[in-house]
């Protein structure tokens, strides 16, 4: 009985760590220039699973990243960095994350983040934007695997 104890100790460790192993980190850049234009993440649409994490590079100075109120799945825990500071989070909840630079984001700089299936998606593609983020997430939300 007790070598049956270990064993099942044993394999639920491992399932675990093979878990937290099977986790991603994904860059996102913020730039003043990229390759779709000025003040932009790159890259600006990105596929995760549960679990990965997204870290968030400014390359230049002057960018922040925050989510936007009412484009985070229902659950999920706001997020806001501060300007010309990297910022890493772990995301576990599934649906989409809008999130912005805010000095920039008239300019559109936003990105939207697809983490599982997009549970949230209608709610997200509610939420009023202005400026050159209205285009720029019009473009994003076509790439989500509920519009493909």
């Amino acid at each position: 009985m007790m070598k049956k104890t270990i064993a099942m100790l044993a394999l639920g460790t491992a399932m675990v760590f093979a878990g937290a192993a099977g986790a991603a980190e994904i860059e996102v850049k913020m730039l003043n220039k990229g390759e779709k234009g000025m003040m932009v993440f790159e890259p600006d649409f990105v596929r995760a699973a549960p679990g990965d994490t997204i870290h968030f590079v400014p390359v230049d100075k002057g960018h922040n990243v925050e989510s936007i109120q009412g484009m985070i799945p229902e659950g999920a825990q706001p997020f806001k960095g501060k300007f010309s500071e990297e910022l890493t989070v772990k995301l576990d909840k599934e649906g989409v994350y809008g999130v912005k630079c805010l000095p920039h984001y008239a300019m559109g700089m936003v990105a939207l983040i697809e983490v599982g299936k997009p549970v949230n998606l209608e709610a997200a593609e509610a939420v009023k934007q202005t400026g050159k983020a209205k285009a720029v997430f019009a473009q994003l939300f076509g790439q989500t695997v509920a519009s493909n």
